[in-house]
Protein backbone atom coordinates (compact mmCIF):
# COMPACT_ATOMS: atom_id res chain seq x y z
CA UNK A 1 0.00 0.00 0.00
CA UNK A 2 1.20 3.38 -1.18
CA UNK A 3 1.94 5.95 1.18
CA UNK A 4 0.15 9.28 0.95
CA UNK A 5 1.32 12.81 2.40
CA UNK A 6 -0.50 15.98 2.73
CA UNK A 7 1.38 19.56 1.99
CA UNK A 8 0.17 22.78 2.53
CA UNK A 9 0.95 25.47 0.65
CA UNK A 10 2.32 23.06 -2.54
CA UNK A 11 1.49 25.50 -5.55
CA UNK A 12 5.11 27.27 -5.34
CA UNK A 13 8.41 27.90 -3.89
CA UNK A 14 9.73 25.44 -1.30
CA UNK A 15 5.83 23.24 -0.67
CA UNK A 16 6.33 22.63 -4.55
CA UNK A 17 9.89 21.73 -4.13
CA UNK A 18 9.03 19.19 -1.50
CA UNK A 19 6.18 17.95 -3.24
CA UNK A 20 7.83 17.02 -6.87
CA UNK A 21 10.71 15.67 -4.18
CA UNK A 22 8.62 13.13 -2.63
CA UNK A 23 6.87 12.36 -5.89
CA UNK A 24 10.08 11.25 -7.00
CA UNK A 25 10.39 9.35 -3.66
CA UNK A 26 6.89 7.30 -4.63
CA UNK A 27 4.91 8.81 -2.21
CA UNK A 28 1.52 9.64 -3.05
CA UNK A 29 0.36 13.55 -2.73
CA UNK A 30 -2.65 15.82 -1.54
CA UNK A 31 -1.84 19.27 -2.28
CA UNK A 32 -3.40 22.18 -1.05
CA UNK A 33 -3.88 25.81 -1.85
CA UNK A 34 -5.20 28.79 -0.76
CA UNK A 35 -5.79 30.63 -4.41
CA UNK A 36 -3.44 29.98 -6.59
CA UNK A 37 -5.51 27.17 -7.85
CA UNK A 38 -3.90 27.09 -11.86
CA UNK A 39 -0.68 26.66 -9.75
CA UNK A 40 -1.16 24.29 -7.87
CA UNK A 41 -2.64 21.64 -11.18
CA UNK A 42 0.24 22.41 -12.73
CA UNK A 43 1.92 20.71 -9.73
CA UNK A 44 -0.19 17.60 -9.85
CA UNK A 45 0.20 17.34 -13.56
CA UNK A 46 4.09 17.37 -13.14
CA UNK A 47 3.16 14.78 -10.29
CA UNK A 48 1.46 12.41 -12.05
CA UNK A 49 4.44 12.16 -15.04
CA UNK A 50 6.02 11.26 -12.25
CA UNK A 51 4.02 8.20 -12.13
CA UNK A 52 1.90 9.10 -8.59
CA UNK A 53 -1.38 10.01 -7.89
CA UNK A 54 -2.25 13.59 -6.51
CA UNK A 55 -5.34 15.88 -5.56
CA UNK A 56 -5.50 19.39 -4.54
CA UNK A 57 -7.69 20.55 -1.48
CA UNK A 58 -8.09 24.23 -1.67
CA UNK A 59 -9.12 26.31 1.89
CA UNK A 60 -7.46 29.17 3.86
CA UNK A 61 -5.38 27.95 6.64
CA UNK A 62 -6.42 30.43 8.89
CA UNK A 63 -9.64 29.28 9.21
CA UNK A 64 -10.15 26.69 11.51
CA UNK A 65 -13.90 25.61 9.90
CA UNK A 66 -12.54 25.41 6.90
CA UNK A 67 -9.86 23.03 7.83
CA UNK A 68 -11.77 20.86 9.92
CA UNK A 69 -14.45 20.72 6.89
CA UNK A 70 -12.05 20.12 4.14
CA UNK A 71 -9.38 17.66 5.80
CA UNK A 72 -11.82 16.05 7.39
CA UNK A 73 -13.86 15.01 4.08
CA UNK A 74 -10.68 14.15 2.57
CA UNK A 75 -9.93 11.47 5.00
CA UNK A 76 -12.87 9.99 5.37
CA UNK A 77 -12.50 9.30 1.76
CA UNK A 78 -9.65 8.43 1.00
CA UNK A 79 -8.31 7.36 4.54
CA UNK A 80 -5.45 9.03 6.77
CA UNK A 81 -2.47 10.19 5.77
CA UNK A 82 0.98 8.45 6.56
CA UNK A 83 2.48 12.18 6.75
CA UNK A 84 1.93 15.87 6.84
CA UNK A 85 4.02 18.78 5.97
CA UNK A 86 2.93 22.11 7.24
CA UNK A 87 4.35 24.17 4.97
CA UNK A 88 1.77 27.07 4.22
CA UNK A 89 2.61 30.55 5.54
CA UNK A 90 2.94 34.17 4.95
CA UNK A 91 4.85 37.58 5.83
CA UNK A 92 4.25 40.87 6.77
CA UNK A 93 7.26 42.21 7.39
CA UNK A 94 7.91 45.73 9.04
CA UNK A 95 9.98 47.56 11.64
CA UNK A 96 8.72 46.80 14.65
CA UNK A 97 7.79 50.63 16.20
CA UNK A 98 5.37 50.77 12.78
CA UNK A 99 3.92 47.24 12.62
CA UNK A 100 0.34 47.32 12.39
CA UNK A 101 -1.89 45.43 14.44
CA UNK A 102 -3.49 43.86 11.55
CA UNK A 103 0.21 42.26 10.36
CA UNK A 104 0.86 41.55 13.89
CA UNK A 105 -2.51 39.38 14.02
CA UNK A 106 -2.25 38.08 10.28
CA UNK A 107 1.07 36.35 10.33
CA UNK A 108 0.16 35.35 14.00
CA UNK A 109 -2.94 33.65 13.08
CA UNK A 110 -2.14 32.44 9.73
CA UNK A 111 1.42 30.94 10.60
CA UNK A 112 0.64 29.90 13.90
CA UNK A 113 -2.93 29.64 14.40
CA UNK A 114 -2.80 27.18 11.23
CA UNK A 115 -0.38 24.49 13.33
CA UNK A 116 -3.62 23.67 15.25
CA UNK A 117 -6.11 23.99 12.54
CA UNK A 118 -4.36 21.90 9.87
CA UNK A 119 -2.76 19.40 12.71
CA UNK A 120 -5.98 18.80 14.83
CA UNK A 121 -8.52 16.99 12.25
CA UNK A 122 -5.76 14.90 10.99
CA UNK A 123 -3.67 13.22 14.11
CA UNK A 124 -6.88 10.76 15.49
CA UNK A 125 -7.22 9.06 12.34
CA UNK A 126 -3.49 8.67 12.37
CA UNK A 127 -3.23 7.37 15.37
CA UNK A 128 -6.26 4.66 14.03
CA UNK A 129 -4.01 3.22 11.80
CA UNK A 130 -2.17 1.55 14.31
CA UNK A 131 1.23 2.40 11.68
CA UNK A 132 4.19 4.46 11.83
CA UNK A 133 3.41 8.18 10.48
CA UNK A 134 5.46 11.33 9.91
CA UNK A 135 4.64 15.20 10.54
CA UNK A 136 7.04 17.87 9.65
CA UNK A 137 6.49 21.36 10.28
CA UNK A 138 8.27 24.51 8.61
CA UNK A 139 9.69 26.71 10.28
CA UNK A 140 12.43 29.30 9.94
CA UNK A 141 15.67 30.98 10.50
CA UNK A 142 14.05 33.78 11.99
CA UNK A 143 12.16 31.82 14.61
CA UNK A 144 15.66 30.82 15.86
CA UNK A 145 17.51 33.61 15.72
CA UNK A 146 15.12 36.00 14.81
CA UNK A 147 15.03 38.84 12.41
CA UNK A 148 15.22 42.44 12.08
CA UNK A 149 11.83 43.42 10.69
CA UNK A 150 10.27 40.32 11.32
CA UNK A 151 8.73 40.56 14.89
CA UNK A 152 5.41 38.78 13.75
CA UNK A 153 6.91 36.40 12.04
CA UNK A 154 9.96 35.37 14.04
CA UNK A 155 7.58 34.99 17.00
CA UNK A 156 5.29 32.69 14.72
CA UNK A 157 7.77 30.32 13.54
CA UNK A 158 9.45 30.27 17.26
CA UNK A 159 6.03 29.19 18.84
CA UNK A 160 5.85 26.57 15.68
CA UNK A 161 9.18 25.03 17.01
CA UNK A 162 7.55 25.02 20.69
CA UNK A 163 4.26 23.42 19.70
CA UNK A 164 6.55 21.10 17.44
CA UNK A 165 8.36 19.45 20.31
CA UNK A 166 5.41 18.92 22.69
CA UNK A 167 3.42 17.40 19.98
CA UNK A 168 6.62 15.15 19.33
CA UNK A 169 6.22 14.05 23.10
CA UNK A 170 2.67 13.14 22.77
CA UNK A 171 2.56 11.41 19.78
CA UNK A 172 6.10 9.13 20.41
CA UNK A 173 4.78 6.20 21.66
CA UNK A 174 2.24 6.01 18.81
CA UNK A 175 5.40 5.51 16.28
CA UNK A 176 4.62 9.13 14.76
CA UNK A 177 7.35 11.30 14.64
CA UNK A 178 7.11 14.73 14.55
CA UNK A 179 9.56 17.02 13.58
CA UNK A 180 10.97 20.93 12.12
CA UNK A 181 12.37 22.20 9.09
CA UNK A 182 13.68 25.64 9.22
CA UNK A 183 15.02 26.96 6.10
CA UNK A 184 17.23 30.10 5.71
CA UNK A 185 17.72 31.98 2.69
CA UNK A 186 16.04 30.11 0.26
CA UNK A 187 15.29 31.05 -3.52
CA UNK A 188 11.98 31.15 -4.08
CA UNK A 189 9.49 33.86 -5.22
CA UNK A 190 9.80 35.63 -1.74
CA UNK A 191 13.18 36.89 -2.99
CA UNK A 192 12.30 38.23 -6.11
CA UNK A 193 12.24 41.44 -4.86
CA UNK A 194 14.88 41.29 -2.70
CA UNK A 195 17.24 39.51 -5.40
CA UNK A 196 16.62 42.85 -8.12
CA UNK A 197 19.34 44.44 -5.57
CA UNK A 198 22.43 42.84 -6.48
CA UNK A 199 24.41 45.01 -4.09
CA UNK A 200 21.88 44.18 -0.96
CA UNK A 201 22.06 40.52 -2.27
CA UNK A 202 25.99 40.08 -2.21
CA UNK A 203 25.96 41.58 0.94
CA UNK A 204 23.46 38.89 2.60
CA UNK A 205 25.87 36.32 1.27
CA UNK A 206 28.38 37.47 3.19
CA UNK A 207 26.43 36.76 6.50
CA UNK A 208 26.09 33.24 5.26
CA UNK A 209 29.09 30.68 5.94
CA UNK A 210 28.28 29.08 2.81
CA UNK A 211 28.35 32.27 0.75
CA UNK A 212 24.97 31.02 -1.22
CA UNK A 213 21.87 31.35 -1.19
CA UNK A 214 19.88 28.14 -0.82
CA UNK A 215 17.82 25.96 -3.17
CA UNK A 216 13.94 24.76 -2.69
CA UNK A 217 15.28 21.27 -3.26
CA UNK A 218 17.39 21.52 -0.35
CA UNK A 219 14.75 22.11 2.19
CA UNK A 220 12.98 19.54 0.27
CA UNK A 221 15.49 16.81 0.88
CA UNK A 222 15.84 17.52 4.11
CA UNK A 223 11.44 17.10 4.53
CA UNK A 224 11.82 13.50 2.30
CA UNK A 225 14.51 11.95 4.56
CA UNK A 226 12.31 13.20 8.24
CA UNK A 227 9.27 11.50 5.92
CA UNK A 228 11.43 7.99 5.23
CA UNK A 229 11.67 4.69 7.30
CA UNK A 230 15.11 5.22 7.98
CA UNK A 231 13.85 8.45 10.14
CA UNK A 232 11.96 6.20 12.87
CA UNK A 233 13.60 7.38 15.99
CA UNK A 234 14.21 10.72 15.19
CA UNK A 235 11.51 12.66 16.61
CA UNK A 236 11.23 16.21 18.90
CA UNK A 237 14.10 18.11 16.32
CA UNK A 238 14.64 21.23 14.22
CA UNK A 239 16.89 20.44 11.44
CA UNK A 240 17.89 24.04 9.97
CA UNK A 241 18.81 24.23 6.51
CA UNK A 242 20.28 27.54 6.33
CA UNK A 243 23.80 27.47 5.10
CA UNK A 244 25.28 27.81 8.64
CA UNK A 245 23.50 30.92 9.58
CA UNK A 246 22.90 29.82 12.74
Amino acid sequence: MKHTIFITGSSRGIGKAIALYLAKQGYDLVLHCRSQKMQAEAVIAEIEKLGQSARLLQFDIGDRAQCAEQISHDIETHGAYYGVVCNAGITADNAFPALTGEEWDSVIHTNLDSFYNVLQPVIMPMIRRRKPGRIVTLSSVSGIMGNRGQVNYSAAKAGIIGATKALALELAKRDITVNCVAPGLIATEMLDELSSDVIQMEEIKKLIPARRIGDPKEVAAAVAFLMSEDAAYITRQVISVNGGLC
